[in-house]
């Protein structure tokens, strides 16, 4: 039904190897035909054995780094032959596409948001001035520079608090959870240590009473006019972290005047290309109140497919080639998990005695898509169980793998499984 003969790149510059987001754009695109070609920082990242990954650019350059960044960006473009689009997976790439991508243009296609915006919509307490200017609704927050801030803070908003990180996509921040429940002044301060040293700042945020139904998402993508087609509302049923943290099971439903809003939000903004919002229902006044505005492909987007078997992922690699997005209707019900990290949460939530095993056992078996299982591409679930399970001999035995490529700072190319010839040349 598409023009598949423009190749994709999956693009991103966290350290993360797990990062199930990048694999479900290299199924979503390689199982309608796209040749899809992929940047991971490790050769036995998951998705890059994927068998719909044409070709494998390990790398894992300086996120602050721009011309380094550029330069390899220009060499994977030389690889490849010929234009492709370029889609990127975490905050880091997109500020840097925004920020310093029009020299690439020429090599690669990809959304033009205004300059300054992904940064300012990826950084946590930017995005909360910018909703207080807007009349978003959003929680308090503030960005504390000393520890009397801190205490002055808590004291106006009660316990328990968020703790994020002001900028959690510089490397600094790696060794911090980008957001964390503070429920004491003991735990306030041990946050406040580990996060002394971190570019960027601590920032706390008022937490918003929640519960089952209560934490929303939106995903869409935006076109040049800044009009959202296809766009999507879904439920987060479960986090990772337990309620502050990424999705591991997540439901899509309805939610007209969510959908609404956003739209009128990303018009003001004129925002163009993929979109991840997150809201918390708050009862005290009625209100959803955005807690995190992601200015590019969330990791969960997997979950949220319309009628004409369109996700953001898709509609953005049809819009930026020139091609309609076909119009439908989103799978009202469907369910999407994170396999690696649901059971953990759930333990979580067990423990605090909002789920039982029935309960997760029934959620489970209602799934429609895991993020790494799928019966046509078992090596990135393989590969998946190898690392966790190395994960948790490391936690009882500390130990550091060694790569195959020790100097990642060079891109090096590796063919995939999918490797056709044709689809490579010099310029």
């Amino acid at each position: 039904m598409f023009d598949t003969t423009t190749p994709a790149v999956v693009f991103k510059l966290d350290p993360n190897v797990l990062h199930h987001g990048g694999l479900g754009v290299i199924r979503s695109l390689g199982r309608v035909g796209v040749p899809v070609y992929a940047v991971h920082e490790d050769s036995l990242a998951p998705a890059a054995h994927s068998r719909y990954v044409r070709g494998r650019w390990l790398w894992s350059p300086d996120p602050e780094d721009a011309e380094a960044i550029r330069l390899g960006l220009m060499q994977l473009a030389q690889r490849i032959g010929r234009t492709a689009v370029l889609i990127p997976t975490d905050d880091a790439a997109a500020i840097f596409l925004a920020e310093h991508g029009d020299p690439l243009r020429m090599w690669f296609q990809f959304a033009q948001p205004p300059h300054d915006l992904p940064r300012q919509l990826a950084g946590k307490f930017t995005m909360y001035e910018l909703c207080r200017r807007l009349g978003v609704p959003c929680p308090r927050a503030r960005l504390i520079e000393d520890w009397d801030e801190a205490l002055e803070f808590a004291d106006q908003v009660g316990y328990p608090l968020v703790g994020k990180l002001a900028a959690p996509w510089l490397p600094s921040g790696r060794q911090v959870r980008s957001t964390t429940i503070v429920r004491d002044e003991g735990d306030l301060a041990a946050l406040y240590r580990r996060c002394g040293e971190t570019v960027g700042g601590l920032m706390l945020q008022e937490h918003i009473p929640g519960g089952p139904g209560y934490d929303w998402f939106f995903h869409g993508y935006c076109d040049g006019d800044s009009v959202c087609c296809p766009a999507f509302t879904g439920v987060k049923e479960r986090s990772y972290p337990a309620h502050a943290g990424l999705t591991s099971l997540g439901r899509c439903e309805g939610n007209d005047p969510l959908s609404r809003s956003v739209a009128t939000l990303l018009e003001k903004l004129s925002y163009t290309g993929i979109v991840d919002l997150d809201f918390r229902w708050d009862d005290r006044d009625q209100q959803y109140k955005l807690l995190d505005f992601n200015p590019r492909l969330g990791a969960q987007f997997r979950l949220f497919r319309d009628s004409a078997g369109v996700d953001v992922a898709l509609a953005s690699y049809l819009d930026l080639t020139g091609q309609p997005v076909p119009a439908g209707q989103p799978e009202v019900g469907r369910r999407f998990q994170v396999e690696n990290y649901d059971p953990i949460a759930a333990l979580r939530y067990w423990s605090r005695g909002d789920i039982g095993l029935r309960e997760w056992a029934r959620s489970v078996r209602r799934v429609h898509e895991r993020a790494w299982f799928a019966r046509d591409d078992l090596l990135p679930f393989a590969l998946m169980c190898a690392w966790m399970f190395c994960r948790g001999v490391a936690r009882a035995k500390p130990w550091r793998r060694r790569t195959r490529h020790p100097d990642l700072a060079e891109p090096q190319y590796v063919p995939g499984r999918n490797y056709d010839s044709r689809h490579l040349g010099r310029r």
